[in-house]
């Protein structure tokens, strides 16, 4: 088989993170972090990634004839099937077709989903759950979101609106949350949902050392770790609500889907994972049937920051067997 290459790309609000596979599904080279600020236009946002992929190319010194897909996710609501993002919260595409102006720049095919949906199926295909059929994901960062594998596929609902696990009420009356309603998860349970409460309580007259992390927005997961560590009790305190609230969510979760595996991923789990997941698995079974409960694992996802790249490669690679089938 000659020698071929995917690009694979997890493009934020914020930042874009990249790695080139070859074959094996060895990456050979790593992109660790680019800037999306300043692309205040769907144009922009698209240039800034054309001149990373070209920057990826450039820097790791592969033939761009050898190129086989590039593949990307964006956070929000995304036409998998056909490469259009609907809507994302913290970028400027609203029914944009990057599918065909990226397949026009490059001449290979080109393909976009859900951050979060990818890096569900990310670990379904290569990470920690591989080996289970029905698979229910909550990634917690700056925002929560949610993925689902249900019965070997990705599930991504009606018009691939589907997934928003972050957005279950889980207290009416809670604080309001970005998409509009009150009481999501993601606004007690995310990185912007414990700033907020970390500031609500420095309002209050507490002291933390969260202050400076906290003070122009949300925290950097670095600033969490070492305050847990230091003990601080307004961490502990936001530390303990979040996991309260996933908790309830996450019985929820099992109670409806039944699933073989709820893998938890994101920034904050993977730098504070393990505080995380004690603190949600002491009350996990308050909130859910024993006789489901009792049949599912619960697993921190292992692919870390590459959760969403290699999710990125398995659509690839899922594209791939389609068209290998239609063509038999």
């Amino acid at each position: 088989m000659s020698e071929s290459y995917n690009i694979c790309l997890d493009v934020g609000g914020t930042k874009v993170l990249g790695a080139i596979f070859n074959e094996n599904r060895e990456i050979i080279y790593r992109l660790k972090k680019r800037s999306t600020e300043g692309g205040n236009t769907s144009e922009n946002v698209e240039k800034v990634i054309i001149d990373v992929v070209e920057q990826m190319i450039r820097e790791s010194g592969i033939d761009k004839n050898k190129i086989h897909a590039i593949a990307s996710c964006a956070p929000g609501v995304i036409d998998q099937e056909h490469g259009i993002v609907l809507f994302t919260p913290n970028l400027p595409w609203r029914d944009y077709d990057i599918k065909s102006s990226m397949e026009q720049q490059f001449g290979v095919p080109f393909f976009v989903g859900n951050d979060v949906n990818l890096g569900v199926l990310g670990e379904f295909k290569y990470g920690a759950a591989q080996g289970y059929k029905n698979v229910v994901g909550l990634f917690v960062g700056t925002g929560l979101g949610g993925g689902l594998i249900l019965n070997g596929e990705l599930y991504t609902g009606h018009m691939f609106k589907g997934g928003e696990l972050g957005h279950i009420i889980v207290e009416p009356d809670g604080p309001l949350c970005g998409c509009g309603q009150h009481g999501c998860l993601e606004a007690f349970s995310s990185k912007t949902g414990m700033s907020a409460f970390i500031r609500q309580q420095i309002a209050k007259g507490k002291t933390t050392l969260m202050a400076d992390a906290v003070k122009d927005g949300v925290f950097r997961s670095k600033a969490l770790k070492k305050a847990l560590k230091a003990e601080d009790k307004v961490a502990i305190k936001a530390v303990d609500r979040a996991c309260h609230y996933l908790a309830i969510a996450t019985g929820s979760l099992i109670n409806v889907f039944s699933p073989d595996l709820i893998v938890y991923g994101g920034g904050v789990i993977e730098a504070v994972g393990e505080v995380f997941l004690s603190r949600i698995l002491a009350e996990l079974d308050q909130y859910c049937m024993p006789q489901i409960r009792n049949t599912v694992d619960v697993k921190i996802a292992a692919l870390g920051d590459d959760s969403v790249i290699y999710g990125d490669l398995a659509m690839i690679e899922e594209a791939d067997e389609k068209h290998q089938k239609a063509t038999e």
